[in-house]
C-alpha cells in the first residue's frame, strides 16, 4: 500500500538515508559506552560505571526511535554491524583505554553524534517533517548536554 503521510517520495528517501547516519553513529556510540562501562578501572570506577549505565541506557531507547522514524518514513533501518561500519562517523575502540581516555573518546562521540543530527536537519525541513525535526532536536540537545558533562570531568577546575 502506497505511504501517503505528506512528504514526498523523494524527501522521505533523503531524511531515511541521513537518520540511518545518525542511527549508526547512535550504535556505534552506544556500543562504545557499554564497553568502557564494563572494563572501566581506576579511581573513579563507581562513578564512571553508573554513568556510562546511563549513557548507554538512555541511547539503547533512542536507537528504536530512530530506526522507527525510518520505518515510518517507508524504509528499512540498517541493522548489521556491516551496515554500521559504512555509515558511523564514530571510530571504534578495540582496546581498554584508561579512564580519562574513555572520557575523551565519548566525549568526542557525543559531539560526533550532534553533528550527525544537525547534518540531518536540511533534508528534515526540505520535507516539512516535524516528526524527524522534533527527533533531531531532542537528540541533539541530549548528546550537547553530555558531551558538557563529560568535557567537565576533563577539566582540572580553577
Amino acid at each position: 500500500m502506497e505511504l501517503n503521510i505528506g512528504i514526498g517520495k523523494k524527501e522521505r528517501k533523503e531524511i531515511s538515508v541521513a537518520l540511518s547516519h545518525l542511527l549508526a553513529d547512535s550504535y556505534t556510540l552506544y556500543l562504545k559506552t557499554h564497553n568502557f562501562h564494563w572494563n572501566v578501572e581506576g579511581p573513579q570506577f563507581s562513578t564512571l560505571h553508573e554513568m556510562f549505565m546511563a549513557q548507554y541506557t538512555e541511547m539503547w531507547t533512542a536507537l528504536d526511535l530512530i530506526a522507527e522514524r525510518i520505518r515510518a518514513l517507508g524504509h528499512y533501518a540498517p541493522g548489521s554491524y556491516k551496515q554500521f561500519s559504512e555509515l558511523t562517523s564514530i571510530e571504534e575502540s578495540d582496546k581498554v583505554p584508561n579512564a580519562e581516555e574513555m572520557l575523551k573518546q565519548l566525549l568526542k562521540g557525543h559531539e560526533a553524534v550532534a553533528r550527525t543530527a544537525r547534518k540531518a536537519f536540511p533534508a528534515a525541513e526540505n520535507g516539512s517533517d516535524e516528526g524527524t525535526l522534533d527527533l533531531l532536536t531532542q537528540r541533539i540537545q541530549l548528546h550537547e548536554k553530555t558531551a558538557w558533562m563529560l568535557r567537565s570531568m576533563l577539566t582540572k577546575g580553577k
